[in-house]
């Protein structure tokens, strides 16, 4: 064909044409998506401002905070939001965002309805929209999205029908409504319009209707159905969904018999069917169901409770999977004796049985399950004596054997199970002295005894129980004083001693008592008067001293004005006012109480004036003498005392009416805001949030704390604004921010210095909580949120809301778990015991995050792996997996020295963060060895060059000092010259090799973190015998 010039000219010019209106239409999209993301932003809150500071005209669209754009086209496909605190409602605008793929604003707070612009992105795949305040209904357009895989609107405030149409999505792999308020049912043909459908969560609904048959769910991993009006009966074909591993449908209206058919699902871990009415056969009440799940053997939680099963628990329960962990069958109506195949679960960590009609003894086979935690047989018809098997489960948490028949001692074994938090033997017919053994339960929280036969053959020295939180013993047959060390149980909220045959008098240690709520002692034969002391139990609701023999005046002031007549019938000898029906106090002063008064006067005033005499003398010295010229030092405390105290009109003053554009944040029990007082003074106002249960007592904590304890890494408290219906603090204002900001914000960065600086200030406000006062201090809630940067970027720890004051040493206490999971120590999670060792383990927990930018929570850890498992991991492998990259990159200059420090640091961090408390590091040690790893880096930087090599200057230092060592061996050498040969030229060979060794150490890469090398530092031979100590 002949070449045509003219057809190739045009062709180049078509195609830079198409070149440059491509380029064009590229630039103009990307607008569009920018126009879009500003329109969001600036319908929004952002308190953190992290898109105020960052999605800027300055910045490229495509590296802006959360955002993530196309290689090929070059056009916004991600938008991932989550967990940033943003509120406002989600704008339409979003919907020109048309070649996005993952929509993410999950955990924050946007209100409004979601709008139907939506429904126009088709490229959309994942939805996540769970946690926020969101209303309305689901918008008809959803159904547009065909390529959509995940669906999340999980706990929002949606209502109205569910779109049924939204089961049309045919690509579906997640559903996720549930906690919301739709109703209507679900489609018969749910399972053929999903057939990729593997999670479906429809919980906490209004759903109504019958379970749609399963028929066409080959994918089905997890049906979570839970809290919904469905009713019906279970479809027998639930077993064609063969990938099942997770069902819940309890909390239903389920009817009929269990099918027999759950046993076909052969990968099932997770079954509960509780809360229903579902049966078992009619005439023989045979668990055929409970035969056929023997097959499940992967099965590890079986629920049933709540349903009227009936018949007996059958010996094949002894079949089922050697993994099952949890079996619960409260109230299901069971007969019959407990039988001893139960004890071939030997993976049960939870057994309860309780509220049913069980007989006969308590199996010794329990003794086998070795691994339980939970054993609840509370409210049966058991005989007998409390079986000494149970002794042998170490690991055992809860015991519950009340309102049973049990007879019998209370074995002095139980004292054994240092693992018990609970222990609960009431109303049945034990008829022992109580143990002395059971003052072994360090750490217990609950003891109820009531309403058995129990004496004290001994005192109950209950004192040594420092994190008891109820102790019932009242309805027994309890004789003699109380104990006066039960005073020092300042965790105890419920003490009851009623109905027993105690006498002496009310300790005046109650008054220590500071978390008292409740206190019963009455019906006993208790003397003497009410103590003043119990006048300081501000919590205290519920007193009852009636049927004694008590006498005096009731105290007035405290909590005793709001208790009533009930309190204190039947002691025929006390008095007090009017509205208490009973006798007035008489005002009559006696002659014994004359003689005091005039041994008063007769010996006071003589003493009243010596010390008058001694103030105007040394009053005339002053003047006579002069003031010093130096100003005096004011003293932290006393500048507290003496502030002066503000209104809550001066604060929304300050905040301008508490406005939002004030708002630094919010945490557990309230806001802190912003504010300027009268004065010029910046400050951070905390204002409690007084509607949040505990928000009265961890106001009180939280003044005690910054009252007494003043550090110069502690948030100061200035002063405060109270009264009943408003409780505020006034703080010094800390102008930069947050550590989790400097860590987790685009825009902020820390280097190695200032990170180690900052978490040593940390360590040493800790160790100044846990050893510099009389009373230990306990944090408890230590995370990057409560860590606040001043001007000078010096750490400050403050949020004392939830802190703990302990008694004497460490002694463990329990308290309400409102620490911050990921930070909390899992023996404060799981038992609710706290020490100052839970600090530590925080400490080590926020070292990871301020070096790694990892957050315990990101969804990359798992109870499998969690992040200090990852770090531990990592450290085998060498510091690369968790460095920080912002902090660390491979051409770093030093990069062998700060990988060195960094990894010196998480090591420290791994001994502080320890499972087990006792093996965690005290935080005066952590301090000292934080400290010098800091010395270690400095001086590494300022030995080593950019290459590894020690600088000139070190090379002279060490030059001159070799010289100044040099010359002192030459004069030993002259001084013992008279020595023979050999020793001289012995002592010459050895400088020699010092010199040779010298000139190899100056070019010799050198780590001052590792131990020494074996192939650069042995030095063993005979040509090179000396060793280098780094």
């Amino acid at each position: 064909m002949k070449y045509n010039p003219c057809f190739h000219l045009l062709s180049v010019l078509w195609i830079q044409c198409f070149i440059v209106c491509s380029s064009a239409t590229a630039v103009r999209n990307l607008s569009t998506d920018q126009f879009a993301l500003v329109q969001f932003k600036d319908g929004i809150v952002d308190p953190q401002n992290v898109l105020a500071n960052n999605w800027t005209t300055s910045t490229p669209v495509c590296k802006w905070v959360g955002v993530s754009c196309g290689v090929i086209h070059e056009r916004v496909v991600a938008l991932n939001l989550t967990s940033m605190d943003l509120t406002g409602t989600i704008p339409p605008h979003l919907g020109n965002l048309s070649f996005l793929h993952s929509l993410d604003l999950s955990n924050n707070h946007f209100y409004g309805h979601l709008p139907n612009e939506l429904g126009h992105l088709h490229r959309l795949r994942v939805l996540r929209l769970r946690f926020n305040r969101l209303n309305g209904e689901i918008p008809q357009t959803l159904v547009n999205m065909s390529n959509l895989e995940i669906l999340s609107l999980a706990i929002n405030q949606l209502f109205g029908q569910i779109r049924t149409s939204i089961f049309n999505i045919s690509s579906l792999k997640t559903i996720a409504l549930s906690n919301n308020s739709l109703s209507g049912s679900l489609p018969d043909d749910l399972c053929h319009r999903l057939p990729k459908l593997e999670e479906l969560y429809l919980s906490k609904m209004e759903l109504s209707g019958n379970l749609p048959l399963m028929t066409n769910v080959p994918k089905l991993e997890k049906l979570v159905l839970w809290g919904n009006k469905l009713s019906g009966n279970i479809p027998a074909s639930i077993s064609n969904a063969s990938m099942l591993k997770r069902l819940e449908l309890q909390k239903n209206f389920f009817f009929g018999l269990i099918p027999n058919t759950l046993g076909n699902l052969r990968h099932l871990e997770w079954l509960n069917i509780g809360f229903n009415n579902l049966t078992t056969e009619s005439a023989t009440h045979e668990w055929t169901f409970l035969s056929s799940l023997s097959n499940c053997r992967n099965l590890t939680k079986l629920l049933i409770t709540e349903n009227p099963l009936h018949g007996v628990l059958p010996a094949y329960i002894g079949n089922l999977s050697t993994s099952l962990q949890y079996f619960y069958a409260y109230n299901c109506k069971l007969k019959g004796n407990v039988p001893m195949e139960i004890g071939n679960l030997s993976s049960l960590l939870l057994l309860q049985l309780g509220s049913n009609q069980l007989s006969g003894s308590i199996p010794t086979s329990i003794g086998r399950l070795r691994n339980l935690q939970y054993l609840d047989f509370y409210t049966n018809k058991l005989e007998g004596s409390i079986s000494e098997s149970i002794c042998g489960l170490e690991r055992l948490y809860t015991l519950s054997l009340s309102l049973n028949d049990l007879h019998g001692p209370v074995h002095k074994c139980l004292g054994n199970l240092t693992s018990l938090r609970y222990l609960d033997l009431s109303s049945n017919k034990l008829s022992s002295a109580i143990p002395s053994t059971l003052w072994n339960l360090k750490d217990i929280l609950l003891i109820d005894l009531s309403s058995n036969y129990l004496n004290n053959s001994h005192a109950l020295d209950v004192g040594v129980l420092r994190s008891l939180v109820q102790l019932n013993l009242s309805n027994n047959l309890l004789i003699g004083d109380i104990s006066s060390t039960i005073g020092g149980l300042q965790t105890l909220v419920s003490l009851d001693l009623s109905n027993n045959k105690l006498h002496g008098h009310i300790p005046e240690s109650f008054g220590d008592l500071i978390s008292l709520e409740f206190l019963d002692l009455s019906n006993n034969n208790l003397s003497g008067i009410i103590p003043k002391s119990l006048e300081k139990l501000s919590y205290l609701k519920k007193f009852n001293v009636s049927f004694n023999s008590l006498e005096g005046e009731i105290p007035t002031h405290g909590c005793f004005p709001n208790f009533s007549t009930a309190s204190f019938m039947n002691n025929h000898a006390l008095c007090g006012p009017p509205r208490l029906l009973i006798p007035p106090c008489k005002k009559n002063i006696h002659k014994s109480s004359k003689m005091m008064i005039l041994h008063a006067l007769r010996y006071g005033l003589p003493t009243i004036g010596i010390v008058i005499i001694l103030i105007v003398l040394t009053i005339m010295y002053r003047k006579c003498h002069g003031r010093s010229t130096s100003l005096p030092i004011q003293d932290d405390s006393l500048f507290l005392k003496t502030w002066r105290t503000i209104s809550r009109a001066e604060l929304s003053q300050a905040t301008n009416g508490f406005e939002e554009s004030n708002l630094l944040g919010s945490g557990s029990f309230g806001y802190v805001y912003r504010g300027r007082l009268s004065d010029g003074m910046e400050v951070a106002i905390k204002v409690f949030n007084l509607q949040r249960e505990g928000a009265f007592r961890s106001f009180d904590i939280e003044c005690e704390a910054l009252r007494n304890i003043v550090h110069r890494n502690l948030v100061k408290v200035i002063t405060c604004c109270s009264n009943v219906e408003f409780k505020a603090l006034v703080l010094d204002f800390m102008s930069n921010g947050s550590l989790e900001k400097w860590l987790h914000s685009e825009d902020c960065s820390l280097d190695i210095l200032q990170r180690m600086n900052i978490m040593i200030d940390v360590a040493t406000a800790l160790e100044h909580l846990h050893t510099g006062h009389p009373t230990p201090v306990i944090h408890c809630d230590l995370k990057p949120s409560n860590i606040l940067l001043d001007d000078d970027m010096v750490a400050h720890v403050g949020d004392f809301g939830i802190s703990k004051l302990l008694g004497e040493g460490d002694v463990m206490k329990q308290t309400m778990t409102f620490a911050t999971i990921g930070y909390m120590a899992p023996e404060f999670g799981s038992t609710g015991i706290v020490s100052i060792k839970c600090d530590v383990y925080s400490y080590g927990i926020v070292l990871i995050e301020t070096f790694t930018k990892k957050k315990p929570t990101d969804e990359i850890f798992t109870e499998e792996m969690t992040m200090r498992d990852w770090v531990e991991r990592s450290l085998s492998k060498g510091m690369i997996d968790i460095r920080d990259a912002d902090l660390l990159r491979t051409k770093d200059e030093h990069f062998v020295v700060k990988a060195n420090c960094i990894s010196s640091i998480m090591e420290l961090a791994l001994g502080c963060s320890t499972e087990l408390p006792e093996e965690r590091k005290d935080m005066k040690d952590v301090v000292v060895e934080l400290k010098k790893i800091k010395q270690k880096f400095l001086k590494a930087l300022n030995m080593f060059d950019k290459d590894g090599k020690i600088t000139m200057e070190v090379t002279l230092k060490l030059l001159t000092w070799y010289g100044k060592l040099f010359c002192v061996f030459l004069s030993l050498l002259g001084q013992i010259s008279n020595a023979s040969n050999g020793i001289h030229f012995a002592l010459l060979y050895l400088e020699l090799n010092h010199i040779s060794f010298f000139i190899k150490l100056v070019n010799l890469r050198l780590d001052l973190f590792d131990e020494p090398d074996e192939a650069n530092f042995s030095g063993g031979t005979e040509d090179e015998p000396f060793v280098l100590d780094c």
